[in-house]
């Protein structure tokens, strides 16, 4: 090898071990030093005095409390209540119609069936039909007024139907009969098919339930007129002053106005001032108290504006 290339080769390997050597030297005199390598003052203790954030070393411990859902048909009182109790009963044991209804609503009360027809409480609308769908009530009774073929009511029934009646004449707006009461599986067939023979399919199901799918069926429903003077039809009995004070006041007794104006979209039906539907009094009470006007809404139902099929 040419000496010169040798030399040469010596002199940029020690110039460039020379420059790592001055940086590394740097760098490490960098944190005592100045410039020119003298030594910098010391720093302001206060200003080199930056409290650090403790590090975490555990996560703080998160509380869980769970309610557990009330079921109030675990309550011995309510147990025996439905065994050997009214309805009334029932919903006492529950503490009143209004925790009645909110436990049944949120649906907290698997003991309380609102397909049982033999119950105040039965539900039965156009997606709700009777089971079995020919039931009959076990016992009738017929209320004290009653117009030509009203037929009877459930003992019970009819007996608060009086009791109605006795007070609305007492608050001066005449007394109260019974137009239209029970009717059989049968007697409904008739009835619907009348209706829908003169009025067709349609308004024929916003005028009158199908067979299986009527209130009149349990026993619970009246439709009533006013007998102030002479007893007029239903049809008129919403613009009475009997029809106002029953709307007003029908809860007290144990009845609901069953088809009110504006809830045809959930009923299924057209505007009935004159049905009345007996829930009892406490139930009643729970109706009228928190403003509802369809027994879907007040048991967290849907609606049932029409048939299945």
């Amino acid at each position: 090898m040419d000496p010169r290339v040798t030399f040469r080769l010596f002199v940029t390997i020690g110039l460039a071990v020379a420059l790592i050597g001055a940086l590394w030297a740097l760098a490490d005199g960098s944190a005592g030093a100045g410039p020119g390598g003298l030594a910098k003052a010391d720093p302001d203790p206060k200003a080199a005095a930056v409290t650090m954030p403790a590090a975490a070393t555990s996560l703080p411990s998160v509380q869980l409390h769970a309610t557990i859902a009330s079921n109030p048909c675990a309550q011995a009182a309510v147990q025996q209540a439905l065994s050997s109790g009214g309805e009334d009963a029932v919903v006492a044991a529950f503490g009143g119609g209004a925790a009645f209804r909110a436990a049944v609503a949120a649906g907290n009360a698997p003991c309380v069936n609102l397909s049982d027809p033999n119950r105040d409480w039965v539900v039965v609308n156009k997606a709700r039909p009777l089971s079995p769908l020919t039931f009959a009530p076990t016992s009738f009774g017929d209320p004290a007024l009653t117009v030509d073929g009203a037929g009877s009511l459930r003992s019970d029934v009819s007996q608060a139907l009086d009791r109605l009646s006795a007070a609305a004449d007492a608050a001066g707006v005449g007394t109260i009969a019974l137009a239209s009461g029970y009717r059989s599986y049968d007697t409904q067939v008739q009835t619907y098919s009348g209706q829908v023979a003169q009025y067709g399919q349609a308004q024929g199901d916003a005028l009158s339930a199908r067979p299986g799918h009527s209130e009149h069926q349990t026993g619970l429903a009246a439709d009533v007129v006013s007998c102030a003077g002479g007893c007029g039809d239903i049809d008129s009995f919403g613009g009475t002053a009997a029809g106002a004070w029953v709307a007003a006041n029908g809860w007290q007794y144990g009845f609901i106005v069953r088809y009110v104006a504006g809830q045809t979209p959930i009923t299924g039906y057209d505007p009935e001032p004159w049905h009345l539907r007996y829930v009892g009094v406490p139930l009643a009470t729970a109706y009228h108290d928190g403003g509802y006007t369809t027994l879907e809404q007040f048991f967290g139902l849907a609606a049932a504006p029409a048939y299945a099929g």
